[in-house]
């Protein structure tokens, strides 16, 4: 599971770093459906970073992956 949420996650990466952020795999419950990720560089503090998390990441991986049902940044 870890390497397909991580293939998604570089589907999404270059966009991220062309506004000086990134994205991190920290961990997946599988119980719950529930992906962790840290924000990096400018999304880390970044006012959007809500939006970016739940409406590009989140969006993204679940319309991919159907076993994550959330993703939240730790």
């Amino acid at each position: 599971m870890k390497k397909r949420i991580e293939q998604e996650l570089d589907k999404i990466r270059p966009s991220l770093q062309m506004d000086g952020g990134d994205v991190e795999y920290v961990d997946f419950d599988e119980k719950k459906g529930l992906l962790s990720v840290r924000l990096l560089g400018h999304c880390a503090h970044c006012p959007m970073s809500q939006i970016t998390l739940k409406q590009g990441i989140e969006a993204t991986i679940r319309e991919n992956i159907p076993e994550v049902k959330s993703v939240e940044a730790v």
